[in-house]
């Protein structure tokens, strides 16, 4: 049988990666909110969204998440009259990212407590590792 605490380190360890790679999409989301296509009518940059699938740790038993492929987001392109704009068409429409900086940074706000969850996990796992060692020294 498994050590509980082995795979509890392991499903912290793989939330932590997942999340933080979530981190790394959705920054990438709010920073391109306003980047549009750089000639006229180009599309702008669109909206990726991350998918989690499980994974069996066959060593352990447990159940861990990992970060299974990024997909560019379907939403239609928002459209705004700018003629004066680089990437305008000829009738003066430039087509903005899909992204909206609202929802970003709420899947910004949430990831960042779920990683945070995740690293809890591990350090209350280390201090009974910790504790459980100080016993089987005392004895």
């Amino acid at each position: 049988m498994a050590d509980p605490l082995q795979a509890t380190l392991k499903i912290g360890a793989s939330g932590l990666e997942a999340q933080s790679r979530r981190l790394r999409i959705v920054s990438e989301n709010l920073a391109n909110s306003q980047s549009t296509g750089r000639t006229p009518g180009a599309a702008p940059y669109t909206r990726k969204t991350i998918s989690f699938e499980t994974q069996l740790d066959e060593m352990t038993g447990a159940n861990l998440v990992r970060a299974d492929h990024v997909e560019l987001h379907r939403s239609p392109y928002r459209i705004e009259h700018n003629p004066g704009h680089p990437a305008a068409d000829a009738n003066g429409y430039v087509k903005l990212p899909n992204v909206d900086v609202l929802v970003e940074v709420a899947d910004l706000r949430e990831a960042n407590r779920s990683y945070e969850a995740n690293l809890q996990v591990i350090k209350q796992a280390r201090d009974m590792i910790t504790m459980t060692i100080d016993m089987l020294r005392s004895t």
